[in-house]
């Protein structure tokens, strides 16, 4: 009875494990909802603020065929103070959720399970095509995604630069990043962090370049 009830648990795990596959194959490009840049504006972190940052991604899922959608960039921006109106946190511009990369695999249900059991890797953080972006194993490296923010999403308060002058320099400054790929040099919650990982060295696409990123950023459809 025992074997029995054993094959019988293990058959529906199968089945409700091809069912999860065949509902993600069924997606198309349009029910994307969840992507990394293939590329950035190509003058560093320089965005043109959130808003070209947000307007670059509504550019990139419209030509996958995703443009159906309010797409924004999760990205945070800083003021002088906590209740500066310049202040935005990330996980306040990107929607409430879920979200699927274009493969139809889910990364996160909710803003609270993004910032706390993302399924974000370098497996599923793929760009607006299903294409997967160059990890830290890969040359050039290009797992250093720009985000601006905090590991719970919001903006770091003033007094340092962590967001290249809210995306509008390519010059001096630094911006926080994450690590797509949850890959660092050492074994430390900062290394596989997805959204918080280290600063940049600088704001310009080489220095960004030279940190191990590329100017990439996470867009995530808001509704």
């Amino acid at each position: 009875m025992q074997n029995r009830t054993k094959a019988t648990l293990l058959a529906a795990a199968g089945l409700s494990t091809l069912i999860a596959a065949g509902c993600a194959s069924m997606m198309g490009p349009s029910d994307m909802t969840f992507f990394i840049t293939s590329a950035g504006p190509g003058k560093g972190a320089d965005l043109g603020g959130v808003e070209g940052a947000d307007r670059h991604c509504q550019s990139l899922a419209a030509a996958a065929g995703a443009g159906g959608k309010t797409w924004r960039a999760y990205l945070s921006t800083q003021g002088s103070a906590i209740n500066d109106p310049k202040v935005v946190h990330a996980r306040d511009r990107i929607g409430a959720g879920p979200w699927h990369n274009a493969k139809g695999v889910r990364v996160a249900s909710n803003v609270a399970d993004l910032h706390s059991a993302a399924n974000i890797n370098k497996d599923t953080a793929l760009d607006e095509r299903g294409r997967p972006i160059n990890d830290r194993a890969m040359k050039p490296n290009k797992h250093d995604i720009l985000t601006g923010s905090r590991p719970d999403g919001t903006a770091y308060a003033a007094g340092y630069d962590y967001t290249c002058g809210n995306w509008t320099k390519s010059g001096e400054g630094s911006a926080m990043v994450g690590h797509h790929d949850r890959a660092g040099p050492v074994d430390h919650p900062w290394a596989v962090s997805w959204n918080s990982s280290h600063q940049s060295r600088g704001c310009s696409q080489d220095n960004l370049r030279g940190t191990g990123g590329d100017g990439l950023f996470y867009c995530f459809a808001a509704k």
